[in-house]
């Protein structure tokens, strides 16, 4: 039990409520860095796919350390919150003139 004024935290709800993982990244990223690497093989005929596939790995590994969710919610973020046109001018999406 926790004390008095302080929050529980139970392990079962994180391992739950985390998506799906296989190598230390989601399963959505190792499916999309294989197809990139295949791609990238028939394109140059070279293995240099392979330690490129590596590299690749190694960035969402890390990406995906403090939160899993990473990518999911960038691909949210740029659907839902496009640039508005005077970006450029603001450095922000601001609406006003």
């Amino acid at each position: 039990m926790a004390a008095q004024g302080s929050l529980a935290r139970y392990t079962v709800h994180r391992a739950l409520t985390r998506p799906q993982m296989f190598a230390g990244v989601t399963y959505s990223y190792f499916i999309i860095n294989a197809a990139v690497t295949t791609e990238v093989f028939l394109i140059t005929k070279s293995f240099w796919a392979l330690p490129a596939a590596l590299a690749m790995h190694g960035v969402g590994y890390i990406a995906c350390l403090r939160e899993p969710r990473v990518f999911d919610l960038w691909i949210a973020k740029v659907s839902k919150c496009p640039r508005v046109p005077n970006w450029a001018r603001w450095g922000c999406n601001s609406y006003a003139p």
